[in-house]
């Protein structure tokens, strides 16, 4: 019973950061593509950007909150590693959160004058935008090569270099596209204005594609930087459907953008990037930390896991029907 209880938390955190990849990564993803507006519209693509993604854009990271708070409580050793290995990119990261939070307000509705101060808001904004996804994604590879290791309570390969290698660096990159990418066609069907509608499926199909080159760099240089991450690829009998997933709903994604199918490259793109996410859970599976901690090892006492399932249940019958209602009210207000 007890495994069972663990299990059930373990996809509880894996479904809350799912959440948070396809609604908070869109939100990332917009700043990506507010860094890099051009061409003639890219003033109304920085409007669409705005329009699009505020005013309930920070109630997204309530997902990461909620992971973090069920992580630290259900399994409080694996949660001590990953703090003290991964400080470093973690503190910037969350520093990134606030900074692109309170610049974008800043931008948006607390600045008056000449646009100078709008203009370098929103540089804060689009850079923190950037860097953040980059910084969890070099977490992500870390994690998956292994490297996350104590001694002491010291990270085995130090606060730097436990993630500042090839292998984690470009799971970060691969993070940057993947997030632009959902944001690119999330903002297709954010407009009606055809030409904003065109710029927004060129990037996206741009983004398409650098995704899937880079997601193949990664798997190539898991050889050597990251082994067990390789061996899980090429030789694990799960591996297999996980792939194909992913890549029928890749090759989706660019086929419906193609044909101007917003709607359904939607739905496929969060495949896409849900596939992604639970295919690094899978082939993490059993261990927080591998090969040191598993998931039943960092556990916290059963009856500590019975009550974050029961705070989760009561939860979640709040914080699902407020969403809903948060953002129909908000898409109205939009749309009006």
């Amino acid at each position: 019973m007890s495994n069972l209880l663990v299990e059930l938390i373990a996809l509880v955190i894996g479904g809350a950061l799912s959440l948070y990849v396809v609604l908070g990564g869109a939100d990332f993803g917009g700043g990506v593509w507010d860094l890099l507006a051009s061409g003639p519209r890219r003033r109304r693509q920085r409007e669409l950007i705005e329009h699009a993604i505020g005013p309930i854009w920070e109630a997204n990271h309530v997902w990461l909150v909620f992971a973090l708070v069920v992580f630290f409580t259900a399994f409080p050793a694996a949660f001590s590693s990953y703090m003290i290995a991964l400080h470093v990119p973690i503190t910037i990261a969350l520093v990134g959160i606030v900074l692109r939070g309170s610049s974008f307000a800043f931008r948006s509705y607390g600045v008056h004058g000449d646009g100078n101060d709008q203009h370098r808001w929103g540089r804060v904004f689009a850079v923190a935008s950037t860097v953040t996804p980059f910084l969890l994604g070099t977490c992500v590879g870390a994690l998956a090569a292994g490297r996350v290791h104590l001694a002491d309570n010291l990270p085995v390969n130090g606060f730097i270099g436990s993630w500042l290698s090839p292998f984690p660096l470009v799971v970060g990159v691969l993070t940057v596209a993947l997030f632009s990418l959902l944001a690119a066609v999330y903002l297709t069907l954010e407009t009606n204005d055809r030409d904003l509608r065109e710029d927004f499926r060129r990037r996206a199909l741009g983004a398409a594609v650098a995704t899937g080159a880079i997601a193949a760099g990664a798997a190539l240089l898991s050889r050597s930087e990251a082994p067990r991450v390789w061996n899980v690829l090429v030789g694990v009998s799960f591996a297999l459907p996980f792939h194909l997933a992913t890549g029928t709903a890749a090759v989706g994604v660019i086929w419906a953008l193609v044909v101007r199918r917003y709607a359904l490259a939607r739905v496929l793109v969060v495949l896409q990037a849900s596939f992604v996410l639970w295919g690094w859970f899978a082939s993490q599976y059993p261990y927080f930390v591998v090969p040191d901690l598993s998931i039943f090892s960092a556990a916290a006492p059963a009856s500590t896991l019975r009550l974050v399932l029961i705070v989760t249940a009561l939860g979640a019958a709040i914080v699902f029907p407020g969403f809903y209602i948060l953002y129909r009210t908000f898409k109205k207000f939009r749309e009006g």
